[in-house]
Formats: structure tokens, sequence, C-alpha cells
């Protein structure tokens, strides 16, 4: 690429100094000794002066000297007193001739410098003044970055977890690469592909990845680059995109972010954004106007469709809809190893028991997990990554980092000894309940004294009422344990109270899962469109049902609050052992804890 240089006044100021350094390098080459003008008349008078030259104010020549041999001279300078000096040098035959004292440097700094300084501005001010213009010029042009076909270098194989869409996307590659086969008998490719799927689970990477993999140029944007503050700029920006998307035909058109710049038109109560409207406008003119033949694929990404405008959602438009969910068990796995192609992993790692202790990781959050335990590596002075690095890295990722510095009273660890091993101990004896893995009292996090990790053998996508009865149970076993053990409870339990909260009023209100309400469905209905982010109509049901789903909700905790309760008090026993254990090595797996149970002689069996 031709590189472009830019004039500065910086140049001809550093050009002037090296002039002036080179010409006082070159005077102080030669030794020229400076004398008074005394000496000079008793050198003369002792004829030892052998040639000088004269200037208006200064006798520079070559005088003999006893430490210097015949035929040579010592240089020397002084300063002319008397104006007629040639008549002296004739008396001595002394060679003599007149010099013409150099006006170079004071003609620089007179003159020269100040014109060179005022050009120097005028040409800065001209430069700065046609950047503007040119700034002004191209605001309505689009700012895509474009990668060209050996730009993208990302494939396929670069995508991992989510085979479904890759499917899907497989004969968009096929139309770029033989739209003949297409054409011949008729057939159109979607001329909008819509990737939905929450964030961080690779909807930009599978675009990247079909453009590299069908070898075209890839138009990549975000959806509020197109909208400025200057109305039109953004439907501009639209035109000229898809003009320069014909230009470079076949290609990939990619809007990251949609819902910024596809959201429904009059979305808010007050006043929609006539920018963003003429922007959405012309876009939706753009994509009936092109043809599919031509080669241009659109495709964008969101992972709020719930919001975007229904004219882009039609047939004809954004007419192909891929869900790039969040990847199961097996899908982690493939994740997984694609990251790790470029970390030295153990021996000993097992990737499947990492896939299985992250359920609900999404891929961005899979890669932050391996960098996480490749710093744990690095830190630990090892020079692979193992097992022990990556369940630190999970825990660190899930609860926060491990603060052991954080100075906890006696008192106050002891309250949470007890309300960790509450929640394990409810945990271990509730059947159909995730396996406790690790009780810690260890602080973590910002607010965390402690945390009891459970982790899912398997992934799963349904839950029966038992199943949500016994997680309310387990979140209300630390607030059971504080009042058993201490009789009185502690503020510890707030973020417990408030997850059984909205697992008993979901199973109230969504699921039907009370005698009392009934079969009904009280979730509300789905948002209007034209109702502004958090805001939310009139309840779809009376005072009355209201006042009855709050009992419930109240009821169905208090129930499961008393069958923590019971469980704990017919393992008081394990309690107190285990908590004692816990205060002193601050964390218990839970294999140990299980041990523990089986120990004790005359207690109900364990889960």
């Amino acid at each position: 690429m031709q590189k472009h240089y830019k004039f500065s006044m910086w140049y001809v100021i550093l050009g002037i100094w090296g002039v002036l350094i080179i010409q006082n390098l070159i005077a102080s080459a030669v030794a020229i000794e400076t004398i008074p003008y005394s000496r000079f008349l008793k050198l003369l008078k002792e004829k030892k002066i052998t040639e000088v030259a004269i200037s208006s104010n200064q006798i520079q020549g070559r005088m003999h000297t006893e430490t210097e041999p015949a035929g040579k001279g010592v240089m020397f300078r002084t300063v002319r007193v008397d104006p007629e000096i040639s008549q002296l040098l004739e008396e001595y035959n002394v060679t003599f001739k007149g010099q013409v004292e150099s006006t170079f440097l004071r003609d620089l700094f007179s003159w020269v410098f100040p014109v060179l300084m005022f050009v120097g501005i005028w040409y800065f001010m001209i430069k700065r003044m046609q950047g503007q213009q040119q700034g002004f010029m191209t605001l309505g042009k689009n700012k895509a970055k474009i990668y060209m076909q050996d730009e993208v270098g990302i494939t396929f194989n670069d995508v991992a977890g989510v085979e479904e869409a890759k499917q899907e996307l497989v004969e968009v590659i096929d139309f770029l690469k033989t739209p003949e086969r297409f054409t011949a008998i008729g057939g159109k490719v979607p001329r909008g592909i819509l990737l939905v799927g929450p964030p961080g689970t690779g909807k930009t990477l599978l675009a990247k990845a079909v453009a590299g993999e069908s070898g075209v140029p890839f138009f990549s944007m975000s959806g509020s680059e197109f909208v400025e503050m200057f109305v039109g700029l953004g439907a501009a920006r639209v035109r000229d995109l898809f003009v320069q998307a014909k230009q470079k035909a076949p290609c990939i058109i990619f809007i990251d972010e949609l819902d910024a710049l596809g959201k429904a038109r009059g979305f808010g109560t007050m006043g929609g954004h006539d920018e963003r409207e003429q922007t959405l406008n012309q876009l939706l003119v753009e994509m009936d106007g092109f043809d599919a033949q031509v080669g241009v694929i659109l495709m964008a990404a969101t992972n709020r469709p719930e919001i975007l405008d229904p004219a882009l959602m039609r047939p004809g438009r954004f007419d192909r809809q891929v869900l790039v969910d969040r990847p199961d068990k097996t899908g982690r796995e493939a994740i997984l190893k694609v990251h790790l192609k470029n970390v030295q992993a153990a021996d000993d790692l097992d990737i499947e028991q990492i896939a299985a202790m992250t359920p609900g990781m999404v891929g961005a959050d899979l890669a932050n997990l391996v960098n996480e335990a490749a710093l744990l590596a690095v830190r630990r002075d090892k020079q692979k990554v193992g097992m022990a690095e990556f369940q630190e890295a999970v825990e660190r990722v899930v609860a926060g980092l491990e603060k052991k510095n954080r100075l906890i009273n006696p008192e106050e660890k002891k309250i949470v000894a007890y309300h960790e091993m509450g929640h394990a101990i409810v945990a271990m004896a509730l059947p159909g309940s995730d396996p406790v893995q690790k009780i810690t009292i260890i602080p973590r996090g910002i607010a965390a004294l402690g945390y009891t990790m459970q982790v899912p053998t398997e992934d799963r996508f349904l839950m029966r009422k038992t199943e949500l009865l016994n997680k309310i149970a387990t979140l209300l076993g630390g607030r059971a344990a504080e009042e058993i053990v201490l009789g009185d409870i502690s503020t510890g339990a707030h973020n417990d109270l408030a997850k059984a909260s909205d697992i008993a009023r979901g199973m109230i209100k969504q699921y039907g899962m009370s005698e009392a309400i009934g079969q009904v469905y009280h979730g509300g209905a789905q948002r209007s469109l034209y109702l502004q982010p958090g805001m939310e109509g009139p309840p779809e049901y009376s005072q009355a049902t209201a006042e009855l789903i709050d009992k419930e909700v109240r009821d169905t905790i208090q129930r499961q609050y008393q069958v923590a309760k019971k469980i704990l008090q017919e393992w008081r026993d394990l309690l107190e052992k285990s908590t004692q254990k816990l205060l002193v090595q601050e964390t218990i797996a839970g294999v140990e804890l299980r041990a523990m149970a089986q120990e004790i002689e005359g207690q109900p069996a364990v889960a």
C-alpha cells in the first residue's frame, strides 16, 4: 500500500537546526585560538604573523609559535580595534586580504524564517479547510468496514456449537458460489437472513464465516452507525451502502445490532425519532428494490427480535430467521475444543466435565473461561492448563473473584458457615436436586460472603413442579439453619429470598401450578410495541386475583421453609459437624459432605 506523507513545519525547523549543527561541527574541526588585540600587535612586531584575513570587526590569520615547526602555524582570531591595520601589515610585510562577513544567519532569522513560517501556517490552514469540506461532503457516505475475500479469514471450522444454524446457511454459500444452479430452475435465495439469539452466541462470527466460506466481500456495519444527529444522513448512508454493494456483487451486507435501526416505528409514547424512522424507511425501500439475482445477500443480527418493525419481518425482506441459541453440552464441548487449540492443555483435562460444569454459558463465556484458566496457570508458574485451573475459572466467572484478605469477625463467619451448610444439606436431602460440588465461606465477588456450588448432571429444558418446590426449599435452607441453630436470622438471605420469590411467582402466574388460581396464565400479555422499555400496561386481572396471587406466593414460600427446617432438624448432627469442619477448612467438597452423612448412623438415607 502506498504511503502518503504530510507536510509539517517541524520538517523546516529540523532542517535549519541540522544546517546550524553541521556548520558548528565544521568550525570546531579546525582549532582556532582566540587572542587579545595587544598580543596580536606584539606578535606582529616580532614578525610571527604570516597571513591574515580582515573583516569589519574581526581579524583571523595564522601565526608562528615556538612549538610549531617552520612552515606551519596556529590559526588565531582577535577583535579588530585599529581601523588602519593595513598600514601596520604592510610595514611588517604580512600578506593580508579582506573578508566579507557572512550574513546568512542574520538574514535567515530576520526575514527568511518568518516568511517560511507564514507560508507553513497558510499551507496548514488550507489543508485544514479542505479536510473539513471533504468531511462534510462525505457525511452521507456509509461507514461500513469492507473485508475482501482474503481479509475475512474465518470459516465454519472456527464456529462450533451451532450446527443447526450452519446448516441453514449452507445454501446461502452455495448460491454465492454457484448462483446458476438456482437461477436455472427459477429459484430465489432469501433476500434477508436474520440471526436471532442471546448475546455472545456467535451471530457475528457466523456471518463472517459465511463470507469466508463463500469467498465474497463482506460489508460489516452496526445499526447505530446509520443514525446521526443530522436528519437525512442515515437514509443517505443506506443508499450509498447498497450502491457500493451492487458494485462489488456478489457480496454480503451484515448489519449488527439491527434493533438500533429497525425498532418498530412509532415506538415510545413520547414521540418517535424522525431520523431513525427515515433511515428505516430507506432500508425497507432498498430491500424491496435490489434484485436477488444480483448476488447481494443482506444479513443482520439481533438479540431483541420482538421490538423489530413488522415490515422488516415480512416475506421478501428478512424472510428467513436463523436461531443461534445457547449451546447444549455437546455444543459446549465443541466450542471448548476450538478455543483450546491455542492453549497448552494438560493431559488430565476432561473437556466433557468442563462442559457439564458450564450449563447456560454461551460461546463468549466459554472463550473467557479458557482465557481465565490460562491466566491462572501462568500465575501459578505452570506450563500447561489443568482441571484445577478450569474449576477455579468456573467459580471465578460464576461467583466472582476470591477475596481471602477480606476480614470477617468470628461471629459473622459462624453465621455464614451455618447458612451455607443449610443450603448444602437441604439440597443433598431432597430428591432430584443438582448435586452439591463445593461449599465455601471464602468471600467472592462484591457481596457474596460464601456460596454453595451445585453442578447439574445434564442440561434441563423442563422443570417439574416438585423440582421447583425443591429449589425454593434449598434457597431457604440457609435462613432455616440460622433460625434453628442461632435462634435469630440475618440479612444474608437477601438474594435467596429474591430468587425463591421469583420462582414461586412464576409457578403461580405463568405455569398454572396453584390449585387456588387454577390453570390460568396471569403473566400479562406481551408488552405493546408502543410502550417505552420498562413501562408495562395495566394488569389483565382483578384486584381480588392479585391479592390471591400474593397469598399463594407467600404460602408456597412458607411451606417450603418449613420443609427446609424439618430436614435440618433431622440432620442436626450433620449440620453441627460439617459446620465446625467448614469453619476450620473454609472449603468442603460435596464428596466430603456425603461421606460425613454416611458416617452418621440412624439418619435418613441421602438422596
